[in-house]
């Protein structure tokens, strides 16, 4: 079995893949919100490995930020659309 660019490693018995994810700048409101949504039910389910657990707040950090700039963005496009 190949892999192409994902790295595999053993932690507490279970294979863990990590994958390359886009840069959170590139990816749209629509997209990253989901993403960060999908995040959140994974973290709520509780039974994930610190380290993952750790990475998946991280990411979680960077797509929140990234969709209230996004927002902000948008709501200055209102207001100068408004004048």
């Amino acid at each position: 079995m190949s892999k192409k660019t994902d790295a595999k490693s053993k932690a507490n018995g279970d294979d863990v893949v990590a994958v390359a994810l886009p840069d959170v700048g590139t990816l749209s409101f629509e997209v990253a919100y989901h993403e960060l949504e999908q995040l959140v039910g994974q973290m709520e389910q509780g039974d994930l490995p610190l380290e993952q657990a750790l990475a998946l707040h991280a990411r979680g950090q960077l797509l929140a930020a990234h969709c209230a700039q996004q927002l902000d963005h948008a709501e200055l496009r209102i207001k100068q659309v408004g004048e």
